[in-house]
């Protein structure tokens, strides 16, 4: 990964998806590329022309804050957008300093405390990092999750998974959009830590390997992911639309541990399914995960 040329590339993507309409500015003549012409960014956002083309060339350097928001302001970013601009422009060294010096971390371990404290939660719980390794769990959530962690694809990852088990469609029957998001989570996480070598093999295999990863990255969206909710095909209790939020585990860690929790609309048949995976859980015979 490039900063200079993830910023560049990540401005004429925004770019062509504002219309002139959107922007309040009259549309004329032929426009032989979708949204906006750099021109009239450059207008919206209070600087040059050129010193606009330069920026969209990924030449950044000495770039202020203020141009930034001006940006952001022109070009309508969203907070996960405007969040990864500068995101980027540090990256690229123009903007405060990220020190390489988080080249490759250690494998990431999850202290006992931590699974302890998992073991006390009723709700199916999972604690991830940033690239969305999937390190921890207690007994429902890797219950839950056990296509995911029994998949071929190892070690156990979200965007591992999604992308390279041909079992992932049939257990997230919104595939295209769980897809699309986990893209754009990578996406803000590799701006944020550009020297992150475990994410960068990350982002290498899964380009290598799938198109329709490839594809999502080359969009450059990118978006926070905190909370939602997630529909499954689980293959022992079948049909589950589940309610998740995510929270901070250990902030110190490098790798953004943190964990996630699930849970089903009360009284409703994905409450009852997950009942019965949690009942089938604490089953003192059951020593593995329950299979299909």
């Amino acid at each position: 990964m490039n900063p200079a040329t993830d910023i560049a590339e990540f401005l004429t993507s925004r770019r062509a998806k504002i219309t002139p309409e959107q922007a309040g500015l009259p549309s004329y003549g032929t426009r032989r590329v979708p949204g906006l012409r750099r021109e009239e960014v450059a207008s919206l956002a209070g600087v040059s022309a050129e010193y606009y083309r330069r920026l969209e060339r990924g030449q950044v350097t000495g770039v202020s804050d203020l141009v930034l928001e001006a940006l952001a302001r022109a070009l309508q970013l969203d907070d996960a957008e405007r969040t990864h601009l500068f995101d980027l422009a540090r990256a690229a060294g123009r903007v405060g300093v990220v020190s390489p010096s988080r080249a490759r971390a250690p494998k990431t371990l999850v202290r006992p405390i931590v699974q302890r404290l998992l073991d006390q939660i009723e709700a199916a719980a999972i604690v991830g990092n940033v690239r969305g390794d999937l390190l921890a769990a207690n007994a429902l959530g890797r219950a839950l999750y056990a296509p995911v962690f029994e998949s071929p694809e190892q070690p156990a990852n979200s965007a591992r998974f999604t992308f390279l088990d041909p079992a992932a469609p049939d257990f997230y029957p919104d595939w295209d959009r769980l897809a699309s998001e986990l893209v754009a989570t990578l996406r803000s996480q590799a701006g944020r830590n550009p020297h992150d070598r475990n994410l960068q093999d990350l982002i290498g295999e899964l380009s290598t390997r799938s198109d329709a990863f490839r594809v999502r990255w080359a969009a450059h969206n990118v978006r926070f992911h905190r909370t939602g909710t997630k529909r499954m095909h689980h293959p022992v209790v079948g049909e589950l639309t589940l309610s998740y939020e995510t929270m901070t585990v250990d902030a110190d860690a490098d790798d953004g541990l943190r964990v996630a929790l699930y849970t089903a609309e009360p009284g409703s048949a994905s409450q009852q399914a997950l009942d019965l995976l949690a009942s089938w859980t604490a089953t003192p015979a059951t020593d593995a995960t329950p299979r299909a």
